[in-house]
C-alpha cells in the first residue's frame, strides 16, 4: 500500500537521485564523455534512458511533489544501475513497496559454508518447492545422505511421501505430512513460477494415495519454528525443536536447523 512521502522524503529522494546519476560513467551508456560541470550522466540523459520527460525527471531531483509510478521508478532503477537494496529504498522514499523480483537460482557461497559452519547442528537450506540445496554431515547422518540422491528427489515433501526409510523416521508422521503440505501450498500459491510446483504435485498425486487424499484440502501454515519426533535406528527416539530463517534478500529460501531437545532414555521425557 502506498501513502504520500513528506516533504524531507521527496527532498531525499532528490538527493539520491542525484549522488546516483553522479557516478555513472557516460561511456557506459555510449555518450560522448566530452567536459561536463559536473561528474557523471545529466539529467536530460536519464530521462530520455528511462523513458520519461526531462521536465519531469528534473521536478523529481527537485523534491517536488509529484507521485512516480512503480513502472517509472523501476526504469529509473535500472539507468542508474541501482542494486537490490537501493532500488529498495528509493521506492521506500516514494512510499511504495518494491515489486518482488523473481528469485535467484541456486544460494550463496557464503549461506553454503554456514550450513557446514554450524555442524554439528542439523541444518540444510530449502527453497520455496521444498527442494534441498545445501546440507551439512549433521543432518544427512539423522535424515537421508542428501548427496547420495539425485537432485529432483532432494525434495522434502517427495521424501516424505516416497521415500520409506525417511518417511519412517518420523513419529507423528501423518500429522508432519499434512503440515507439509499446508507449507507447499502457501508457497505455491505466492510464487511467480508455479511449473515446478505443479510438476511435483502431479507425481506425488500420482504415487501416492495419501497425497492424493489429502492435497484437495484448503489448509496453509508457515513453516518457522515447531517440534518434529523421530525414531532413528542408532539414536533411538529423538525429539526436536526446529527453527527456519529467511536469509535477507532471498525470501525464497529458508535455513532450516534442528535443535535436539532430549533423547528417549532421558528420565525428563
Amino acid at each position: 500500500m502506498s501513502s504520500r512521502p513528506t516533504s524531507e522524503q521527496r527532498h531525499e529522494f532528490g538527493s539520491f537521485l542525484s549522488s546516483r546519476r553522479a557516478r555513472l560513467q557516460p561511456a557506459e551508456f555510449g555518450l560522448p564523455e566530452g567536459p561536463r560541470r559536473t561528474p557523471g550522466l545529466r539529467r536530460e540523459e536519464v530521462a530520455v534512458l528511462a523513458g520519461v520527460s526531462v521536465s519531469w525527471y528534473t521536478w523529481l531531483e527537485q523534491g517536488r511533489d509529484i507521485q512516480p509510478s512503480a513502472d517509472a521508478l523501476r526504469r529509473i532503477s535500472k539507468v542508474l544501475k541501482l542494486d537490490r537494496v537501493e532500488s529498495a529504498h528509493l521506492y521506500a522514499l516514494c512510499g511504495l513497496e518494491m515489486p518482488a523480483a523473481a528469485p535467484a537460482a541456486g544460494i550463496s557461497p557464503g549461506l553454503e559454508m554456514l550450513v557446514r559452519a554450524i555442524n554439528p547442528i542439523p541444518a540444510y537450506v530449502r527453497n520455496a518447492q521444498l527442494d534441498i540445496l545445501a546440507w551439512n554431515d549433521a543432518i544427512a547422518e539423522l535424515f537421508v545422505d542428501y548427496g547420495s540422491l539425485q537432485p529432483h528427489e532432494r525434495n522434502t515433501l517427495r521424501l516424505l511421501f516416497l521415500y520409506i526409510p525417511y518417511r519412517t523416521l518420523i513419529l507423528d508422521w501423518e500429522q508432519m505430512a499434512r503440515g507439509m503440505i499446508h507449507t507447499f501450498r502457501a508457497s505455491r500459491a505466492q510464487a511467480q513460477d508455479k511449473a515446478p510446483f505443479d510438476r511435483l504435485i502431479e507425481e506425488l498425486s500420482e504415487l501416492s494415495p495419501e497425497f492424493r487424499a489429502w492435497w484437495p484440502d484448503t489448509e496453509v501454515k508457515g513453516f518457522d519454528e515447531g517440534s518434529k519426533r523421530l525414531k532413528h535406528p542408532t539414536s533411538g527416539h529423538i525429539d526436536f525443536t526446529y527453527v527456519a530463517l529467511t536469509p535477507e534478500g532471498r525470501p525464497d529460501l529458508s535455513l532450516v536447523t534442528y535443535i535436539p531437545r532430549h533423547a528417549a532414555s532421558d528420565p525428563q521425557s
